[in-house]
């Protein structure tokens, strides 16, 4: 089975492109941060490749942006090339089958929360994007599970 579910933020604007027979692209990097964290050190991330196809490279180039956070779901794919000075190059991308929204609208900062309601969103206060941190120690989103006691069921 090849299936990819991750969370992160983006670290560019991604970019919409089309082949030469007008299909949408686009390729985009996601940072994802690693779960554990050693004491006194920094968090790390891992920073994967990712490229999605038609309407959901139109989706991802219109609604997100460097530093959204993005959920995607997808596929791992491999493959080669030889560069124009003759190496052979390997790649490694996810191919995205699924995107979901993490971040609100308006709102970089990570409440998740979409708003339907046009009237809620126009009285919602701007806010600037928070810069991405790799420092931190917790995520206020999500909580980390120590034994099966935590479980809801």
């Amino acid at each position: 089975m090849n299936n990819v579910s991750l969370i992160g933020r983006l670290t560019a604007d991604p970019e919409l492109r089309h082949t030469q027979s007008g299909m949408a692209m686009v390729r985009f990097t996601v940072a994802v941060d690693r779960n554990f964290v050693k004491q006194g050190e920094e968090r790390q991330a891992d920073f994967i490749s990712c490229v999605a196809w038609d309407k959901r490279a139109e989706l991802i180039s219109k609604y997100f942006s460097k530093g959204r956070r993005i959920a995607l779901v997808g596929e791992i794919r491999t493959g080669s090339y030889t560069d124009k000075d003759g190496n052979k190059r390997y790649t490694t991308d996810v191919v995205v089958n699924n995107v979901y929204f993490v971040d609100s609208k308006n709102d970089a900062s990570g409440s998740g929360e979409m708003r339907s309601n046009p009237s809620q969103t126009s009285q919602r206060q701007e806010r600037p994007a928070p810069e991405p941190s790799y420092t931190s120690g917790q995520s206020g989103d999500f909580f980390e599970m120590t034994d099966d006691e935590d479980l809801p069921f």
